[in-house]
Protein backbone atom coordinates (compact mmCIF):
# COMPACT_ATOMS: atom_id res chain seq x y z
CA UNK A 1 0.00 0.00 0.00
CA UNK A 2 1.45 3.42 -0.88
CA UNK A 3 1.42 6.50 1.36
CA UNK A 4 -1.50 8.08 -0.51
CA UNK A 5 -3.54 4.95 0.13
CA UNK A 6 -2.52 5.04 3.79
CA UNK A 7 -3.68 8.65 4.16
CA UNK A 8 -6.94 7.84 2.40
CA UNK A 9 -7.48 4.88 4.70
CA UNK A 10 -6.78 7.02 7.74
CA UNK A 11 -9.15 9.73 6.55
CA UNK A 12 -11.96 7.24 6.06
CA UNK A 13 -11.35 5.41 9.35
CA UNK A 14 -13.83 7.60 11.19
CA UNK A 15 -16.65 6.31 8.99
CA UNK A 16 -16.09 2.63 9.83
CA UNK A 17 -16.19 0.73 13.08
CA UNK A 18 -12.92 -0.07 14.90
CA UNK A 19 -13.46 -3.78 14.20
CA UNK A 20 -13.83 -3.21 10.45
CA UNK A 21 -10.83 -0.87 10.41
CA UNK A 22 -8.75 -3.43 12.31
CA UNK A 23 -9.76 -6.14 9.81
CA UNK A 24 -8.60 -3.99 6.92
CA UNK A 25 -5.30 -3.06 8.56
CA UNK A 26 -4.54 -6.66 9.53
CA UNK A 27 -5.30 -7.82 5.97
CA UNK A 28 -3.02 -5.21 4.42
CA UNK A 29 -0.22 -6.07 6.85
CA UNK A 30 -0.66 -9.75 6.02
CA UNK A 31 0.10 -8.94 2.41
CA UNK A 32 2.90 -6.57 3.37
CA UNK A 33 4.61 -9.30 5.39
CA UNK A 34 5.31 -11.14 2.15
CA UNK A 35 6.91 -7.98 0.76
CA UNK A 36 9.12 -7.67 3.85
CA UNK A 37 10.08 -11.34 3.68
CA UNK A 38 11.23 -10.83 0.10
CA UNK A 39 13.41 -7.83 0.99
CA UNK A 40 17.07 -8.87 1.34
CA UNK A 41 19.39 -7.21 3.83
CA UNK A 42 20.81 -4.84 1.23
CA UNK A 43 17.35 -3.46 0.47
CA UNK A 44 16.56 -3.19 4.19
CA UNK A 45 19.73 -1.16 4.74
CA UNK A 46 18.82 1.13 1.83
CA UNK A 47 15.35 1.69 3.31
CA UNK A 48 16.85 2.50 6.69
CA UNK A 49 19.33 4.98 5.26
CA UNK A 50 16.63 6.68 3.18
CA UNK A 51 14.57 6.92 6.38
CA UNK A 52 17.56 8.60 8.09
CA UNK A 53 17.93 11.16 5.32
CA UNK A 54 14.23 12.00 5.66
CA UNK A 55 14.56 12.42 9.43
CA UNK A 56 17.33 14.93 8.77
CA UNK A 57 15.23 16.72 6.14
CA UNK A 58 12.23 17.01 8.46
CA UNK A 59 14.08 17.47 11.78
CA UNK A 60 13.22 21.15 12.14
CA UNK A 61 9.53 20.49 11.45
CA UNK A 62 9.66 17.62 13.98
CA UNK A 63 11.05 19.90 16.69
CA UNK A 64 8.63 22.72 15.86
CA UNK A 65 5.67 20.34 16.22
CA UNK A 66 7.05 18.91 19.44
CA UNK A 67 7.48 22.39 20.91
CA UNK A 68 3.90 23.29 19.99
CA UNK A 69 2.62 20.16 21.72
CA UNK A 70 4.67 20.96 24.82
CA UNK A 71 3.92 24.69 24.64
CA UNK A 72 7.60 25.69 24.59
CA UNK A 73 8.32 29.20 23.30
CA UNK A 74 10.32 29.48 20.09
CA UNK A 75 14.00 30.01 20.76
CA UNK A 76 13.86 28.62 24.30
CA UNK A 77 16.91 26.60 25.41
CA UNK A 78 14.36 23.90 26.28
CA UNK A 79 14.10 23.24 22.54
CA UNK A 80 17.29 21.29 23.10
CA UNK A 81 15.31 18.57 24.84
CA UNK A 82 13.24 18.09 21.70
CA UNK A 83 16.25 18.04 19.36
CA UNK A 84 18.16 15.55 21.50
CA UNK A 85 15.31 13.26 22.55
CA UNK A 86 13.72 13.53 19.11
CA UNK A 87 15.55 13.51 15.77
CA UNK A 88 19.06 13.28 17.30
CA UNK A 89 18.19 10.03 19.10
CA UNK A 90 16.87 8.56 15.85
CA UNK A 91 19.73 9.82 13.68
CA UNK A 92 22.37 8.27 15.94
CA UNK A 93 20.48 4.96 15.90
CA UNK A 94 20.13 4.64 12.12
CA UNK A 95 23.85 4.29 11.23
CA UNK A 96 24.47 2.04 14.22
CA UNK A 97 21.75 -0.38 13.13
CA UNK A 98 22.80 -0.11 9.48
CA UNK A 99 26.36 -1.10 10.45
CA UNK A 100 25.06 -4.27 12.12
CA UNK A 101 22.93 -5.15 9.10
CA UNK A 102 25.84 -4.65 6.70
CA UNK A 103 28.02 -6.94 8.78
CA UNK A 104 25.32 -9.60 8.70
CA UNK A 105 25.01 -9.16 4.94
CA UNK A 106 28.77 -9.53 4.51
CA UNK A 107 29.05 -12.40 6.98
CA UNK A 108 31.53 -10.53 9.20
CA UNK A 109 31.69 -10.32 12.99
CA UNK A 110 28.95 -8.09 14.39
CA UNK A 111 31.09 -7.45 17.48
CA UNK A 112 34.22 -6.38 15.57
CA UNK A 113 35.57 -3.21 17.20
CA UNK A 114 33.63 -3.70 20.44
CA UNK A 115 35.64 -4.58 23.54
CA UNK A 116 34.33 -7.35 25.80
CA UNK A 117 35.20 -7.97 29.45
CA UNK A 118 34.06 -9.79 32.57
CA UNK A 119 31.92 -7.96 35.14
CA UNK A 120 29.81 -8.78 38.16
CA UNK A 121 29.69 -12.46 39.00
CA UNK A 122 31.52 -13.67 35.92
CA UNK A 123 29.17 -11.99 33.43
CA UNK A 124 30.13 -10.86 29.94
CA UNK A 125 29.91 -7.14 29.19
CA UNK A 126 30.25 -5.43 25.82
CA UNK A 127 31.56 -1.86 25.83
CA UNK A 128 29.36 0.04 23.35
CA UNK A 129 30.25 3.68 24.11
CA UNK A 130 32.49 5.24 22.99
CA UNK A 131 32.49 3.40 19.66
CA UNK A 132 33.79 5.98 17.18
CA UNK A 133 36.30 8.81 17.34
CA UNK A 134 33.38 11.21 17.28
CA UNK A 135 31.93 9.54 20.39
CA UNK A 136 35.27 10.09 22.11
CA UNK A 137 35.16 13.77 21.23
CA UNK A 138 31.48 14.63 21.68
CA UNK A 139 30.85 12.44 24.73
CA UNK A 140 34.32 12.54 26.20
CA UNK A 141 34.39 10.93 29.62
CA UNK A 142 31.12 9.04 29.11
CA UNK A 143 30.83 5.30 28.54
CA UNK A 144 28.24 2.55 28.27
CA UNK A 145 28.38 -1.23 28.46
CA UNK A 146 25.76 -3.89 27.84
CA UNK A 147 25.83 -6.75 30.34
CA UNK A 148 24.71 -10.14 29.12
CA UNK A 149 22.67 -12.50 31.26
CA UNK A 150 24.66 -14.87 33.48
CA UNK A 151 26.07 -17.83 31.58
CA UNK A 152 26.10 -16.16 28.15
CA UNK A 153 29.52 -16.55 26.56
CA UNK A 154 31.32 -14.54 23.91
CA UNK A 155 30.74 -17.39 21.46
CA UNK A 156 27.01 -17.31 22.28
CA UNK A 157 26.88 -13.58 21.59
CA UNK A 158 28.66 -13.89 18.25
CA UNK A 159 26.42 -16.78 17.23
CA UNK A 160 23.18 -15.01 18.21
CA UNK A 161 23.92 -11.35 17.38
CA UNK A 162 21.68 -10.14 14.60
CA UNK A 163 18.56 -11.83 15.98
CA UNK A 164 15.97 -12.33 13.23
CA UNK A 165 18.06 -10.60 10.59
CA UNK A 166 20.23 -13.71 10.36
CA UNK A 167 17.32 -15.11 8.33
CA UNK A 168 15.40 -12.08 7.05
CA UNK A 169 13.00 -14.17 4.96
CA UNK A 170 11.62 -15.79 8.12
CA UNK A 171 9.24 -13.00 9.07
CA UNK A 172 7.12 -13.21 12.21
CA UNK A 173 3.79 -11.62 11.34
CA UNK A 174 2.70 -8.11 12.20
CA UNK A 175 2.92 -6.03 15.35
CA UNK A 176 0.87 -3.26 16.88
CA UNK A 177 3.06 -0.50 18.32
CA UNK A 178 1.27 1.72 20.83
CA UNK A 179 3.29 4.92 20.72
CA UNK A 180 4.31 7.04 23.68
CA UNK A 181 3.00 10.57 24.17
CA UNK A 182 5.92 12.09 26.08
CA UNK A 183 9.22 11.54 24.21
CA UNK A 184 8.76 11.66 20.46
CA UNK A 185 11.64 9.43 19.35
CA UNK A 186 10.15 6.49 21.25
CA UNK A 187 7.50 5.55 18.69
CA UNK A 188 9.73 5.62 15.57
CA UNK A 189 12.51 3.74 17.35
CA UNK A 190 10.00 1.14 18.53
CA UNK A 191 8.73 0.66 14.98
CA UNK A 192 12.27 0.19 13.69
CA UNK A 193 12.87 -2.40 16.39
CA UNK A 194 9.81 -4.35 15.32
CA UNK A 195 10.94 -4.26 11.69
CA UNK A 196 14.56 -5.20 12.24
CA UNK A 197 14.91 -7.00 15.58
CA UNK A 198 11.54 -8.79 15.58
CA UNK A 199 11.24 -9.04 11.77
CA UNK A 200 7.60 -7.97 11.86
CA UNK A 201 5.70 -5.45 9.79
CA UNK A 202 4.03 -2.90 12.02
CA UNK A 203 1.11 -0.57 12.54
CA UNK A 204 1.94 2.41 14.73
CA UNK A 205 -0.97 3.85 16.67
CA UNK A 206 -0.02 7.32 17.79
CA UNK A 207 -0.79 8.50 21.29
CA UNK A 208 -3.47 11.21 20.93
CA UNK A 209 -1.05 13.71 22.51
CA UNK A 210 1.39 13.15 19.63
CA UNK A 211 -1.07 13.34 16.75
CA UNK A 212 0.28 16.71 15.61
CA UNK A 213 3.46 14.84 14.67
CA UNK A 214 1.61 12.55 12.26
CA UNK A 215 2.57 14.50 9.10
CA UNK A 216 6.25 14.47 10.10
CA UNK A 217 6.21 10.77 10.90
CA UNK A 218 4.47 9.99 7.61
CA UNK A 219 7.14 11.98 5.81
CA UNK A 220 10.08 10.21 7.46
CA UNK A 221 8.53 6.73 7.25
CA UNK A 222 7.68 7.22 3.56
CA UNK A 223 9.99 4.41 2.35
CA UNK A 224 8.24 1.91 4.59
CA UNK A 225 4.76 3.31 4.00
CA UNK A 226 5.26 3.00 0.25
CA UNK A 227 6.08 -0.69 0.69
CA UNK A 228 3.13 -1.12 3.00
CA UNK A 229 5.29 -2.66 5.75
CA UNK A 230 4.44 0.19 8.14
CA UNK A 231 1.11 1.88 8.73
CA UNK A 232 0.47 4.90 10.94
CA UNK A 233 -2.94 5.52 12.46
CA UNK A 234 -4.57 7.81 14.98
CA UNK A 235 -7.62 7.28 17.12
CA UNK A 236 -8.75 6.30 20.57
CA UNK A 237 -8.78 3.28 22.82
CA UNK A 238 -11.30 1.47 20.61
CA UNK A 239 -9.07 1.01 17.56
CA UNK A 240 -6.08 0.24 19.74
CA UNK A 241 -7.98 -2.50 21.54
CA UNK A 242 -9.43 -3.90 18.31
CA UNK A 243 -5.96 -4.24 16.82
CA UNK A 244 -4.36 -5.58 20.01
CA UNK A 245 -6.86 -8.43 20.17
CA UNK A 246 -7.16 -9.01 16.41
CA UNK A 247 -6.13 -12.55 15.36
CA UNK A 248 -4.25 -11.10 12.40
CA UNK A 249 -1.89 -9.15 14.66
CA UNK A 250 0.89 -11.39 15.98
CA UNK A 251 2.32 -9.22 18.78
CA UNK A 252 1.98 -5.96 20.67
CA UNK A 253 4.60 -3.52 21.88
CA UNK A 254 3.66 -0.58 24.06
CA UNK A 255 5.20 2.30 25.98
CA UNK A 256 3.00 3.70 28.70
CA UNK A 257 1.70 2.91 32.16
CA UNK A 258 1.42 -0.40 33.97
CA UNK A 259 -2.30 0.31 34.30
CA UNK A 260 -2.74 0.52 30.52
CA UNK A 261 -0.67 -2.62 30.03
CA UNK A 262 -2.82 -4.59 32.46
CA UNK A 263 -6.03 -3.36 30.85
CA UNK A 264 -4.80 -4.73 27.51
CA UNK A 265 -3.43 -8.00 28.88
CA UNK A 266 -5.93 -8.81 31.63
CA UNK A 267 -9.02 -6.71 30.89
CA UNK A 268 -10.98 -4.26 33.08
CA UNK A 269 -10.11 -4.07 36.79
CA UNK A 270 -12.52 -6.67 38.22
CA UNK A 271 -12.01 -9.05 35.32
CA UNK A 272 -8.25 -8.53 35.52
CA UNK A 273 -8.13 -9.61 39.16
CA UNK A 274 -9.94 -12.85 38.39
CA UNK A 275 -7.84 -13.53 35.31
CA UNK A 276 -4.58 -12.89 37.16
CA UNK A 277 -5.53 -15.35 39.87
CA UNK A 278 -6.44 -17.95 37.26
CA UNK A 279 -3.43 -17.20 35.07
CA UNK A 280 -5.63 -16.68 32.01
CA UNK A 281 -4.73 -13.39 30.28
CA UNK A 282 -7.25 -11.81 27.94
CA UNK A 283 -4.47 -11.09 25.42
CA UNK A 284 -3.42 -14.32 23.79
CA UNK A 285 -0.24 -13.15 22.06
CA UNK A 286 3.23 -11.86 22.99
CA UNK A 287 3.48 -8.35 24.38
CA UNK A 288 6.64 -6.40 25.13
CA UNK A 289 6.55 -3.15 27.03
CA UNK A 290 8.37 -0.23 28.63
CA UNK A 291 6.32 1.05 31.55
CA UNK A 292 8.43 3.32 33.74
CA UNK A 293 8.61 3.03 37.51
CA UNK A 294 9.99 4.70 40.62
CA UNK A 295 13.63 5.48 39.82
CA UNK A 296 16.11 5.90 42.69
CA UNK A 297 18.95 8.42 42.89
CA UNK A 298 21.45 7.01 45.39
CA UNK A 299 23.95 9.60 46.64
CA UNK A 300 26.99 8.07 48.34
CA UNK A 301 28.26 10.42 51.08
CA UNK A 302 31.65 11.99 50.50
CA UNK A 303 33.51 15.24 50.91
CA UNK A 304 32.27 17.60 48.21
CA UNK A 305 33.19 21.17 47.35
CA UNK A 306 30.53 23.86 47.20
CA UNK A 307 30.73 23.69 43.40
CA UNK A 308 30.26 19.90 43.53
CA UNK A 309 27.12 20.35 45.61
CA UNK A 310 25.64 22.92 43.23
CA UNK A 311 26.47 20.85 40.14
CA UNK A 312 25.04 17.61 41.52
CA UNK A 313 21.92 19.42 42.76
CA UNK A 314 21.38 20.64 39.19
CA UNK A 315 22.06 17.08 38.01
CA UNK A 316 19.39 15.60 40.29
CA UNK A 317 16.96 18.41 39.40
CA UNK A 318 17.50 17.50 35.72
CA UNK A 319 16.72 13.85 36.44
CA UNK A 320 13.34 14.98 37.79
CA UNK A 321 12.48 18.02 35.67
CA UNK A 322 13.65 17.09 32.18
CA UNK A 323 10.50 17.20 30.03
CA UNK A 324 8.68 18.65 33.07
CA UNK A 325 9.09 15.31 34.82
CA UNK A 326 7.00 13.49 32.21
CA UNK A 327 9.61 10.78 31.70
CA UNK A 328 9.40 7.11 32.53
CA UNK A 329 13.04 7.31 33.64
CA UNK A 330 12.73 10.46 35.76
CA UNK A 331 14.45 10.25 39.14
CA UNK A 332 11.76 10.04 41.84
CA UNK A 333 13.36 9.09 45.17
CA UNK A 334 16.71 10.49 46.30
CA UNK A 335 18.37 8.20 48.85
CA UNK A 336 20.76 10.09 51.17
CA UNK A 337 22.82 9.14 54.18
CA UNK A 338 21.43 10.62 57.40
CA UNK A 339 25.05 10.69 58.61
CA UNK A 340 26.37 12.76 55.71
CA UNK A 341 27.66 16.03 57.11
CA UNK A 342 26.78 17.88 53.90
CA UNK A 343 23.24 16.51 53.61
CA UNK A 344 21.50 19.74 54.61
CA UNK A 345 23.74 21.80 52.34
CA UNK A 346 22.90 19.49 49.44
CA UNK A 347 19.16 19.64 50.13
CA UNK A 348 19.28 23.43 50.21
CA UNK A 349 21.04 23.43 46.84
CA UNK A 350 18.51 20.94 45.50
CA UNK A 351 15.63 23.22 46.52
CA UNK A 352 17.31 26.09 44.67
CA UNK A 353 17.92 23.99 41.58
CA UNK A 354 14.33 22.79 41.44
CA UNK A 355 12.94 26.30 41.92
CA UNK A 356 15.25 28.04 39.45
CA UNK A 357 14.92 25.57 36.57
CA UNK A 358 13.22 27.14 33.53
CA UNK A 359 9.48 27.61 33.85
CA UNK A 360 7.33 25.55 31.51
CA UNK A 361 3.68 24.54 31.19
CA UNK A 362 2.29 21.38 32.76
CA UNK A 363 1.47 20.15 29.28
CA UNK A 364 0.92 16.44 29.94
CA UNK A 365 -2.66 15.61 30.98
CA UNK A 366 -3.30 14.92 34.65
CA UNK A 367 -0.18 16.64 36.00
CA UNK A 368 -1.98 18.90 38.46
CA UNK A 369 -4.02 15.98 39.80
CA UNK A 370 -0.95 13.81 40.34
CA UNK A 371 0.97 16.61 42.05
CA UNK A 372 -1.98 17.49 44.28
CA UNK A 373 -2.42 13.83 45.18
CA UNK A 374 1.23 13.49 46.19
CA UNK A 375 1.05 16.64 48.32
CA UNK A 376 -2.17 15.59 49.96
CA UNK A 377 -0.60 12.36 51.22
CA UNK A 378 2.54 13.96 52.64
CA UNK A 379 2.58 16.58 55.37
CA UNK A 380 6.27 17.21 54.64
CA UNK A 381 5.63 18.18 51.01
CA UNK A 382 7.21 21.53 50.11
CA UNK A 383 6.21 23.73 47.20
CA UNK A 384 9.68 24.95 46.27
CA UNK A 385 8.61 27.22 43.39
CA UNK A 386 8.80 27.16 39.63
CA UNK A 387 6.20 26.40 36.99
CA UNK A 388 4.62 23.95 37.14
CA UNK A 389 4.97 24.12 40.90
CA UNK A 390 7.80 21.79 41.89
CA UNK A 391 7.34 19.68 45.02
CA UNK A 392 9.99 18.21 47.31
CA UNK A 393 8.91 15.56 49.83
CA UNK A 394 11.49 14.94 52.55
CA UNK A 395 11.41 12.45 55.41
CA UNK A 396 10.19 9.44 53.41
CA UNK A 397 10.55 6.24 55.44
CA UNK A 398 11.92 3.28 53.49
CA UNK A 399 10.57 0.90 56.14
CA UNK A 400 6.99 2.14 55.63
CA UNK A 401 5.19 -0.57 53.65
CA UNK A 402 2.33 1.83 52.84
CA UNK A 403 4.42 4.69 51.43
CA UNK A 404 2.92 5.53 48.02
CA UNK A 405 5.99 7.46 46.84
CA UNK A 406 7.72 4.10 46.53
CA UNK A 407 4.97 2.43 44.51
CA UNK A 408 3.33 5.16 42.38
CA UNK A 409 5.13 6.80 39.49
CA UNK A 410 4.34 10.50 39.86
CA UNK A 411 5.06 11.41 36.21
CA UNK A 412 5.43 15.07 37.07
CA UNK A 413 7.56 17.54 39.04
CA UNK A 414 7.53 15.73 42.40
CA UNK A 415 10.76 14.51 44.01
CA UNK A 416 11.02 12.49 47.21
CA UNK A 417 13.90 12.16 49.64
CA UNK A 418 14.56 9.21 51.94
CA UNK A 419 17.43 8.72 54.35
CA UNK A 420 19.37 5.72 55.59
CA UNK A 421 22.11 5.65 58.25
CA UNK A 422 25.72 4.84 57.53
CA UNK A 423 28.61 5.71 55.30
CA UNK A 424 30.68 3.92 52.72
CA UNK A 425 29.91 0.27 52.10
CA UNK A 426 27.25 -0.06 54.80
CA UNK A 427 25.24 2.83 53.37
CA UNK A 428 25.64 1.77 49.75
CA UNK A 429 24.63 -1.82 50.45
CA UNK A 430 21.55 -0.67 52.39
CA UNK A 431 20.61 1.78 49.62
CA UNK A 432 20.87 -0.92 46.96
CA UNK A 433 18.75 -3.25 49.11
CA UNK A 434 16.11 -0.50 49.43
CA UNK A 435 16.13 0.22 45.70
CA UNK A 436 15.75 -3.46 44.87
CA UNK A 437 13.15 -4.33 47.47
CA UNK A 438 11.14 -1.18 48.20
CA UNK A 439 10.85 0.78 44.96
CA UNK A 440 8.41 -0.31 42.27
CA UNK A 441 9.86 -0.97 38.84
CA UNK A 442 13.28 -1.75 37.42
CA UNK A 443 13.73 0.55 34.43
CA UNK A 444 16.59 2.66 35.76
CA UNK A 445 18.63 3.53 38.83
CA UNK A 446 21.08 6.40 39.35
CA UNK A 447 24.20 6.38 41.52
CA UNK A 448 26.25 9.48 42.35
CA UNK A 449 29.66 8.98 43.97
CA UNK A 450 32.67 11.29 43.95
CA UNK A 451 36.02 9.94 42.68
CA UNK A 452 37.78 10.02 46.07
CA UNK A 453 35.00 8.06 47.75
CA UNK A 454 34.85 5.61 44.84
CA UNK A 455 38.59 5.04 45.06
CA UNK A 456 38.38 4.52 48.81
CA UNK A 457 35.61 1.92 48.40
CA UNK A 458 37.67 -0.13 45.95
CA UNK A 459 35.66 -2.99 44.44
CA UNK A 460 32.61 -2.24 46.58
CA UNK A 461 31.01 0.16 44.08
CA UNK A 462 31.26 -2.37 41.24
CA UNK A 463 29.91 -5.11 43.49
CA UNK A 464 26.88 -3.00 44.39
CA UNK A 465 26.27 -1.99 40.77
CA UNK A 466 26.11 -5.71 40.00
CA UNK A 467 23.54 -6.17 42.78
CA UNK A 468 21.19 -3.48 41.45
CA UNK A 469 18.33 -5.14 39.56
CA UNK A 470 17.65 -2.43 36.98
CA UNK A 471 17.62 -2.37 33.20
CA UNK A 472 19.81 0.74 33.04
CA UNK A 473 22.15 1.98 35.75
CA UNK A 474 23.71 5.42 35.57
CA UNK A 475 26.90 6.11 37.51
CA UNK A 476 27.46 9.86 37.78
CA UNK A 477 25.22 10.35 34.77
CA UNK A 478 21.45 10.28 34.39
CA UNK A 479 20.15 6.99 33.03
CA UNK A 480 18.59 8.98 30.20
CA UNK A 481 21.99 8.66 28.49
CA UNK A 482 21.28 4.95 28.22
CA UNK A 483 18.13 5.74 26.24
CA UNK A 484 20.19 7.94 23.90
CA UNK A 485 22.96 5.36 23.34
CA UNK A 486 22.15 3.53 20.11
CA UNK A 487 24.06 0.34 20.84
CA UNK A 488 22.71 0.09 24.38
CA UNK A 489 19.62 -1.83 25.40
CA UNK A 490 16.60 -0.05 26.84
CA UNK A 491 14.03 -1.78 28.99
CA UNK A 492 13.31 -3.25 32.39
CA UNK A 493 15.52 -5.72 34.20
CA UNK A 494 14.51 -9.15 32.85
CA UNK A 495 12.20 -11.46 34.74
CA UNK A 496 8.93 -9.63 35.40
CA UNK A 497 5.92 -11.95 34.94
CA UNK A 498 2.86 -10.66 33.11
CA UNK A 499 0.83 -10.55 36.33
CA UNK A 500 3.42 -8.27 38.01
CA UNK A 501 4.91 -6.55 35.00
CA UNK A 502 6.21 -3.42 36.82
CA UNK A 503 8.55 -1.69 34.29
CA UNK A 504 7.77 -4.10 31.47
CA UNK A 505 9.27 -6.95 29.48
CA UNK A 506 11.78 -7.02 26.64
CA UNK A 507 14.17 -4.38 25.31
CA UNK A 508 14.38 -1.94 22.41
CA UNK A 509 17.15 0.05 20.65
CA UNK A 510 19.96 -2.56 20.96
CA UNK A 511 21.55 -1.70 17.59
CA UNK A 512 23.86 -4.73 17.80
CA UNK A 513 20.71 -6.89 17.88
CA UNK A 514 21.98 -8.88 20.88
CA UNK A 515 20.05 -11.71 22.48
CA UNK A 516 19.82 -12.48 26.21
CA UNK A 517 20.90 -9.09 27.52
CA UNK A 518 20.46 -8.13 31.16
CA UNK A 519 21.23 -4.44 31.60
CA UNK A 520 23.10 -1.39 30.38
CA UNK A 521 25.50 0.52 32.64
CA UNK A 522 26.32 4.11 31.66
CA UNK A 523 28.98 6.21 33.35
CA UNK A 524 29.95 9.85 33.32
CA UNK A 525 32.30 12.30 35.02
CA UNK A 526 31.45 13.47 38.54
CA UNK A 527 32.75 16.89 37.54
CA UNK A 528 32.48 18.27 34.01
CA UNK A 529 35.06 20.44 32.22
CA UNK A 530 36.78 22.66 32.91
CA UNK A 531 36.38 22.06 36.66
CA UNK A 532 36.89 18.30 36.34
CA UNK A 533 40.33 18.78 34.81
CA UNK A 534 41.40 20.75 37.87
CA UNK A 535 40.47 17.76 40.03
CA UNK A 536 42.17 15.14 37.89
CA UNK A 537 39.12 13.91 35.92
CA UNK A 538 40.21 13.43 32.33
CA UNK A 539 37.21 14.79 30.43
CA UNK A 540 36.78 17.73 28.10
CA UNK A 541 32.98 17.51 28.22
CA UNK A 542 31.23 20.57 29.68
CA UNK A 543 27.79 20.63 31.28
CA UNK A 544 25.64 18.19 29.26
CA UNK A 545 23.06 19.69 26.91
CA UNK A 546 20.31 17.66 28.59
CA UNK A 547 20.73 19.60 31.87
CA UNK A 548 17.58 21.67 32.34
CA UNK A 549 19.59 24.80 33.17
CA UNK A 550 21.86 24.55 30.10
CA UNK A 551 21.64 27.98 28.45
CA UNK A 552 22.62 26.86 24.94
CA UNK A 553 20.86 23.50 24.82
CA UNK A 554 18.66 24.52 21.90
CA UNK A 555 21.60 25.47 19.69
CA UNK A 556 23.76 22.56 20.81
CA UNK A 557 20.92 20.09 20.25
CA UNK A 558 20.31 21.41 16.73
CA UNK A 559 24.02 21.26 15.88
CA UNK A 560 24.37 17.73 17.27
CA UNK A 561 21.39 16.62 15.19
CA UNK A 562 22.91 18.04 12.03
CA UNK A 563 26.21 16.37 12.87
CA UNK A 564 24.52 13.00 13.42
CA UNK A 565 23.02 13.25 9.93
CA UNK A 566 26.29 14.32 8.26
CA UNK A 567 29.36 13.84 10.49
CA UNK A 568 32.14 16.26 9.62
CA UNK A 569 35.28 17.41 11.39
CA UNK A 570 34.50 20.97 10.30
CA UNK A 571 31.26 20.91 12.30
CA UNK A 572 32.98 20.08 15.59
CA UNK A 573 34.24 23.57 16.54
CA UNK A 574 30.74 25.04 16.40
CA UNK A 575 29.39 22.25 18.59
CA UNK A 576 32.19 22.67 21.12
CA UNK A 577 31.75 26.46 21.32
CA UNK A 578 27.99 26.14 21.85
CA UNK A 579 28.42 23.37 24.44
CA UNK A 580 31.02 25.34 26.41
CA UNK A 581 28.69 28.36 26.58
CA UNK A 582 25.94 26.21 28.13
Amino acid sequence: MNDQHAQSAAASAATVSPAVEADAIAARLGTAEKTWAAAPLGERVALLERFGRLVDEHAAAWVEAACRIKQLPAGSPLEGEEWISGPWAVLTYVPALAETLRRLQQGTDVLAGFHTRTVGTDQLAIDVLPHSIYDRLLLNGYSASVWMQPGVTKDDVRREAGLTQRDPAATRGSALVLGAGNIFSIAPLDVLYQLYAENRVAVLKLNPIAEELEPVLRAVFAPYLELGVVEIITGGVEIGSALAHHPGIAAVHMTGSERTHDAIVWGPAEEASVRKQAGTPLLGKPITSELGGVAPVIIVPGTWTAADIEHQAQHVATMRLHNSGFNCIAGQVVVLSSDWEQKDEFLAALRRALASAPHRPAWYPGCETRVAGARGLHASAEAVGGTPERTLITGLDLSDADETAFTEEYFGPVLGVAELPGRGESFLRAAVDAANERLHGTLGANLIVDPATMKGLGDVVEQQIARLRYGTIGVNVWTGLGYLTAHATWGAFPGHPLEDVQSGRGVVHNALLLDRTERTVVRGPFRTAPRGLLHGELTISPKPPWFVDNRTAGTTGRLLTGFAASPSVTALPGIFVSALRG
